[in-house]
């Protein structure tokens, strides 16, 4: 049998092991966002008149969902580029490839699975904005028009803004003594997702490269969760204001939790079953309520602002679609 003495240097070499492995994805992870924020970047060679789509991706099984939505995405006239982001380290290369991705869609390996990944300034991007978006959400044509234009806007008075249509907020728990993550309160919001943000190049900057963030982007990375909530304080620190809620057209969320579970697509529930917020439930809220209090520590100031109205194409009710009893209807009606 062998002794304790070998047990011992086998535990030891796997120890080194994962240290070596650990430091060398932190050193790739380093790497790339270091190259991304020492790219050339002057501000007048973007584009105003375009939207660049960062598309970020991780399930393998929602792949050909990711697939479809890039299409549609690209297909739009206002879209110069969809990027998606990867975010999967371990899925090999042919899962990725084949079939390939539409035209004008290009695929980014990112250094690591961390979400601070889906901010960072690729030097690719040739425009004055973004659309950051998660794989299991699609606004129509209309939806998307609407929001860059609102974006367009209001960036110009007030640059540092975010336009958005999932709203979310915050209010400070007096018992507890300590910041909450809530849903929009009546009449008010401070925060938009990233299920579909629009935002300028600016933002990706100051997210990705200022020193003064990295200990709240380690937080981001040690919770895996959060980087939309620390978004919203970096453009609120930015702008001096909340963001803004935009209603139109429409938009399909696969990965909300009020979608019918048998409904189609690619079996509805395996995209809920691999979001966050899906699988969280109230440990989800309160682990979104901790980062906001982080941040605050962590920066020493609380930035988000409250928001009080939107900006709305047209008398609509909520925009999410959801497939129930074998039809797309908005998410809240019964």
């Amino acid at each position: 049998m062998p002794s304790s003495h070998h047990h011992r240097h086998l535990v030891l070499f796997l120890l080194a092991l994962l240290v070596i492995v650990a430091f060398s994805a932190v050193a790739a992870v380093g790497g790339e966002q270091e190259a991304a924020c020492d790219a050339e970047y002057r501000q007048e060679d973007l584009r105003p008149d375009r939207l660049t789509v960062l598309l970020s991706g991780f399930s393998e099984r929602r792949l050909p969902l990711l697939r479809a939505i890039a299409g549609a995405y690209a297909a739009h006239p206002l879209v110069l580029a969809v990027v998606v982001l990867w975010c999967n380290p371990s899925t090999p290369d042919d899962r990725l490839h084949l079939p390939r991705f539409p035209a004008r869609v290009s695929l980014h390996r990112t250094a690591s699975a961390s979400l601070n990944s889906r901010f960072l300034p690729h030097p690719s991007i040739r425009t004055a904005a973004v659309a950051v978006a998660d794989d299991d959400v699609l606004p129509d044509a209309a939806a998307i028009s609407f929001a860059f234009a609102a974006w367009q806007q209001r960036a110009g008075a007030r640059p540092g803004s975010l336009v958005g249509f999932f709203p979310r907020s915050h209010h400070l728990d007096l018992a507890r003594g300590r910041w909450a993550y809530a849903a929009p309160q009546p009449g008010r919001y401070s925060m938009v997702l990233t299920k579909f943000m629009v935002l300028g190049v600016d933002l990706l900057r100051k997210y990705s490269c200022s020193p003064e963030l990295a200990a709240a982007r380690a937080v981001v990375d040690r919770e895996r969760n959060c980087e939309d909530i620390l978004m919203n304080f970096v453009a609120a620190e930015e702008s001096g204001e909340g963001p803004v809620l935009v209603e139109a057209g429409s938009v399909r969320d696969w990965g909300d939790p009020r979608n019918d579970a048998n409904a189609g697509a690619g079996a509805a529930t395996e995209m809920k079953a691999v979001g966050l917020s899906s699988r969280g439930g109230v440990g989800h809220l309160e682990k979104r309520g901790e980062c906001i209090t982080e941040f605050h520590r962590l920066l020493g100031r609380m930035p988000l602002r409250y928001s009080y109205g939107k900006l709305v194409e047209a008398a609509v009710g909520e925009q999410g679609l959801c497939s129930k009893g074998g039809r797309l209807v908005r998410c809240d009606r019964e």
